[in-house]
Protein backbone atom coordinates (compact mmCIF):
# COMPACT_ATOMS: atom_id res chain seq x y z
CA UNK A 1 0.00 0.00 0.00
CA UNK A 2 1.60 3.37 -0.56
CA UNK A 3 1.78 6.01 1.65
CA UNK A 4 -0.99 8.20 0.47
CA UNK A 5 -3.23 5.41 0.78
CA UNK A 6 -1.86 4.70 4.63
CA UNK A 7 -2.79 7.97 5.20
CA UNK A 8 -6.39 8.43 3.81
CA UNK A 9 -6.85 4.87 5.77
CA UNK A 10 -5.93 6.26 9.06
CA UNK A 11 -8.09 9.58 8.59
CA UNK A 12 -11.44 7.31 8.14
CA UNK A 13 -10.58 5.18 11.31
CA UNK A 14 -10.58 8.56 13.45
CA UNK A 15 -13.62 10.08 12.01
CA UNK A 16 -15.71 6.94 12.67
CA UNK A 17 -14.02 6.17 15.91
CA UNK A 18 -15.60 10.26 16.53
CA UNK A 19 -19.09 9.64 15.54
CA UNK A 20 -21.01 9.63 18.40
CA UNK A 21 -23.11 5.90 18.74
CA UNK A 22 -27.31 6.12 18.40
CA UNK A 23 -28.82 6.55 21.56
CA UNK A 24 -32.32 7.11 22.24
CA UNK A 25 -34.07 9.35 24.96
CA UNK A 26 -34.85 7.67 28.29
CA UNK A 27 -38.36 8.64 28.17
CA UNK A 28 -39.88 7.84 25.20
CA UNK A 29 -37.87 4.72 25.39
CA UNK A 30 -40.03 3.59 28.61
CA UNK A 31 -43.07 4.68 27.27
CA UNK A 32 -42.02 2.61 23.83
CA UNK A 33 -41.71 -0.14 26.16
CA UNK A 34 -44.96 -0.13 27.93
CA UNK A 35 -47.39 0.27 24.82
CA UNK A 36 -45.36 -2.70 23.69
CA UNK A 37 -46.01 -4.78 27.00
CA UNK A 38 -49.87 -3.53 27.08
CA UNK A 39 -50.41 -5.46 23.91
CA UNK A 40 -53.49 -8.24 24.78
CA UNK A 41 -50.62 -10.76 23.06
CA UNK A 42 -48.97 -10.46 26.38
CA UNK A 43 -52.15 -11.18 28.79
CA UNK A 44 -53.59 -14.09 27.04
CA UNK A 45 -52.91 -16.48 29.37
CA UNK A 46 -53.13 -14.15 32.67
CA UNK A 47 -56.22 -14.34 34.58
CA UNK A 48 -57.07 -11.21 36.44
CA UNK A 49 -57.64 -10.55 39.99
CA UNK A 50 -61.81 -11.10 40.23
CA UNK A 51 -60.88 -14.34 37.72
CA UNK A 52 -58.70 -15.24 40.38
CA UNK A 53 -60.20 -14.82 43.66
CA UNK A 54 -63.32 -16.60 42.33
CA UNK A 55 -61.47 -19.59 41.38
CA UNK A 56 -60.05 -19.66 45.07
CA UNK A 57 -63.28 -19.55 46.19
CA UNK A 58 -64.83 -22.15 43.92
CA UNK A 59 -61.86 -24.40 44.72
CA UNK A 60 -62.70 -23.58 48.25
CA UNK A 61 -66.20 -24.54 48.39
CA UNK A 62 -65.53 -27.50 46.61
CA UNK A 63 -62.83 -28.83 49.14
CA UNK A 64 -65.96 -28.22 51.61
CA UNK A 65 -68.43 -29.90 49.35
CA UNK A 66 -65.71 -32.56 49.30
CA UNK A 67 -65.46 -32.98 52.73
CA UNK A 68 -68.98 -33.01 53.58
CA UNK A 69 -68.94 -35.94 51.11
CA UNK A 70 -66.81 -38.13 52.89
CA UNK A 71 -68.38 -37.54 56.16
CA UNK A 72 -71.88 -37.63 55.28
CA UNK A 73 -74.09 -41.50 55.26
CA UNK A 74 -73.74 -42.21 51.16
CA UNK A 75 -71.47 -39.99 50.15
CA UNK A 76 -72.63 -37.02 47.90
CA UNK A 77 -75.69 -38.25 47.42
CA UNK A 78 -75.97 -38.92 50.78
CA UNK A 79 -75.48 -34.83 51.27
CA UNK A 80 -77.70 -34.21 48.64
CA UNK A 81 -80.73 -36.17 50.40
CA UNK A 82 -79.88 -34.19 54.00
CA UNK A 83 -80.07 -30.72 52.20
CA UNK A 84 -83.35 -31.58 50.74
CA UNK A 85 -84.77 -33.26 54.12
CA UNK A 86 -83.67 -29.85 55.49
CA UNK A 87 -85.13 -27.60 52.89
CA UNK A 88 -88.13 -29.63 52.97
CA UNK A 89 -88.50 -29.01 56.89
CA UNK A 90 -88.13 -25.45 56.51
CA UNK A 91 -90.69 -25.42 54.45
CA UNK A 92 -93.31 -26.90 55.89
CA UNK A 93 -92.62 -24.71 59.20
CA UNK A 94 -92.77 -22.03 57.36
CA UNK A 95 -95.97 -22.97 55.75
CA UNK A 96 -97.37 -24.12 59.36
CA UNK A 97 -95.72 -21.51 61.41
CA UNK A 98 -96.48 -18.81 59.30
CA UNK A 99 -94.23 -15.37 58.63
CA UNK A 100 -92.21 -15.35 61.77
CA UNK A 101 -92.75 -12.05 61.96
CA UNK A 102 -95.71 -11.89 64.09
CA UNK A 103 -97.19 -9.92 66.58
CA UNK A 104 -96.58 -10.15 69.78
CA UNK A 105 -100.18 -10.69 70.40
CA UNK A 106 -101.38 -13.67 68.17
CA UNK A 107 -104.86 -13.98 69.02
CA UNK A 108 -105.98 -10.42 68.62
CA UNK A 109 -109.83 -9.04 69.03
CA UNK A 110 -111.89 -9.77 65.78
CA UNK A 111 -113.41 -6.64 65.20
CA UNK A 112 -110.76 -3.74 65.24
CA UNK A 113 -113.24 -1.11 63.54
CA UNK A 114 -116.59 0.27 64.02
CA UNK A 115 -119.24 -1.41 65.00
CA UNK A 116 -120.89 -3.38 61.50
CA UNK A 117 -123.92 -5.43 61.05
CA UNK A 118 -123.50 -8.91 59.91
CA UNK A 119 -124.80 -8.00 56.76
CA UNK A 120 -122.51 -5.50 56.12
CA UNK A 121 -119.46 -7.92 57.35
CA UNK A 122 -120.83 -10.62 54.54
CA UNK A 123 -121.16 -7.85 51.75
CA UNK A 124 -117.39 -6.61 52.35
CA UNK A 125 -116.69 -10.16 52.71
CA UNK A 126 -118.11 -10.57 48.71
CA UNK A 127 -116.82 -7.68 47.70
CA UNK A 128 -113.38 -8.57 48.82
CA UNK A 129 -113.79 -12.13 47.22
CA UNK A 130 -115.29 -10.52 44.20
CA UNK A 131 -111.83 -9.15 43.43
CA UNK A 132 -109.96 -12.11 44.56
CA UNK A 133 -108.41 -10.68 47.68
CA UNK A 134 -108.88 -13.61 50.05
CA UNK A 135 -107.53 -12.69 53.14
CA UNK A 136 -109.71 -9.75 53.26
CA UNK A 137 -112.76 -11.37 52.48
CA UNK A 138 -111.38 -14.46 55.31
CA UNK A 139 -111.74 -11.56 57.23
CA UNK A 140 -114.33 -9.87 57.27
CA UNK A 141 -116.73 -13.36 56.57
CA UNK A 142 -115.05 -14.57 60.30
CA UNK A 143 -116.45 -11.33 61.63
CA UNK A 144 -119.74 -11.96 60.22
CA UNK A 145 -120.01 -15.01 61.59
CA UNK A 146 -119.58 -13.57 65.60
CA UNK A 147 -121.56 -10.78 64.72
CA UNK A 148 -124.39 -12.72 63.40
CA UNK A 149 -124.22 -15.02 66.58
CA UNK A 150 -124.27 -11.79 68.81
CA UNK A 151 -127.15 -10.72 67.05
CA UNK A 152 -128.62 -14.35 67.56
CA UNK A 153 -127.81 -13.61 71.27
CA UNK A 154 -126.05 -16.71 71.59
CA UNK A 155 -122.93 -14.59 72.06
CA UNK A 156 -122.80 -11.73 74.80
CA UNK A 157 -121.47 -8.53 72.93
CA UNK A 158 -118.06 -7.69 74.02
CA UNK A 159 -115.29 -5.50 72.92
CA UNK A 160 -112.02 -7.30 72.56
CA UNK A 161 -113.08 -10.89 72.05
CA UNK A 162 -110.55 -12.93 70.08
CA UNK A 163 -111.84 -15.22 67.26
CA UNK A 164 -110.46 -18.68 69.69
CA UNK A 165 -113.20 -17.36 72.20
CA UNK A 166 -116.16 -16.77 70.36
CA UNK A 167 -115.52 -20.37 68.50
CA UNK A 168 -115.44 -21.77 72.68
CA UNK A 169 -118.19 -19.67 73.64
CA UNK A 170 -120.11 -20.77 70.31
CA UNK A 171 -119.47 -23.85 70.63
CA UNK A 172 -121.54 -24.73 73.54
CA UNK A 173 -124.58 -23.82 72.33
CA UNK A 174 -124.06 -25.03 68.37
CA UNK A 175 -122.00 -28.41 69.63
CA UNK A 176 -122.24 -29.90 66.32
CA UNK A 177 -120.00 -26.61 64.57
CA UNK A 178 -117.54 -26.62 67.56
CA UNK A 179 -114.98 -28.24 65.63
CA UNK A 180 -115.57 -25.76 62.32
CA UNK A 181 -115.61 -22.98 64.51
CA UNK A 182 -112.53 -23.46 65.44
CA UNK A 183 -111.08 -24.49 62.33
CA UNK A 184 -112.37 -21.18 61.48
CA UNK A 185 -110.73 -19.12 64.01
CA UNK A 186 -107.20 -20.57 63.24
CA UNK A 187 -107.81 -19.38 59.95
CA UNK A 188 -108.91 -16.00 60.89
CA UNK A 189 -105.99 -16.09 63.24
CA UNK A 190 -103.19 -17.23 60.78
CA UNK A 191 -104.03 -14.23 58.14
CA UNK A 192 -104.54 -11.77 60.30
CA UNK A 193 -101.93 -12.44 63.15
CA UNK A 194 -99.51 -15.18 61.26
CA UNK A 195 -98.76 -13.41 58.05
CA UNK A 196 -100.42 -16.24 56.13
CA UNK A 197 -102.19 -15.55 52.88
CA UNK A 198 -106.04 -16.93 52.50
CA UNK A 199 -106.83 -18.88 49.79
CA UNK A 200 -110.02 -19.41 47.56
CA UNK A 201 -110.56 -22.85 49.27
CA UNK A 202 -110.52 -21.06 52.84
CA UNK A 203 -113.10 -18.48 52.15
CA UNK A 204 -115.07 -20.85 50.82
CA UNK A 205 -115.19 -22.68 54.10
CA UNK A 206 -116.05 -19.96 55.95
CA UNK A 207 -119.21 -19.37 54.09
CA UNK A 208 -120.51 -22.45 54.12
CA UNK A 209 -120.01 -22.51 57.52
CA UNK A 210 -121.74 -18.93 57.94
CA UNK A 211 -124.79 -20.22 55.84
CA UNK A 212 -125.08 -23.72 58.17
CA UNK A 213 -124.83 -21.46 61.46
CA UNK A 214 -127.39 -19.08 60.39
CA UNK A 215 -129.70 -23.22 59.78
CA UNK A 216 -128.39 -24.24 63.39
CA UNK A 217 -130.83 -23.84 65.91
CA UNK A 218 -128.78 -24.26 69.58
CA UNK A 219 -129.24 -26.08 72.04
CA UNK A 220 -130.63 -24.02 74.57
CA UNK A 221 -130.80 -26.32 77.77
CA UNK A 222 -127.05 -26.99 77.45
CA UNK A 223 -126.61 -23.30 76.41
CA UNK A 224 -129.08 -21.92 80.07
CA UNK A 225 -127.36 -24.11 81.83
CA UNK A 226 -123.74 -23.15 81.13
CA UNK A 227 -124.66 -19.24 81.04
CA UNK A 228 -126.56 -20.13 84.63
CA UNK A 229 -123.22 -22.01 85.80
CA UNK A 230 -120.93 -18.78 85.01
CA UNK A 231 -123.50 -16.26 86.57
CA UNK A 232 -123.34 -17.83 89.79
CA UNK A 233 -121.56 -16.59 92.91
CA UNK A 234 -118.79 -18.66 93.96
CA UNK A 235 -119.43 -19.56 97.51
CA UNK A 236 -116.64 -19.26 100.39
CA UNK A 237 -114.97 -22.00 102.00
CA UNK A 238 -116.27 -23.69 105.21
CA UNK A 239 -116.68 -21.54 108.33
Amino acid sequence: MSATGGTALVGLLVRASATPPVDTPRVPAREAARRELSKPMYHENDPNLLERALDRFWKWVGGLFDAASGAAPGGALGLVAIAVFVLALAAALWWRLGNPRRTSSPHGAVFDERPRSAAEHRAAAEAHAAARRWTEAVQERMRAIVRSLEERALLDPRPGRTADEAAAEAGRPLPGQADRLRAAAREFDDVTYGGRTATETAYHRLRDLDTDLERTKPELTAFAGQSAADSAPVRGGAE
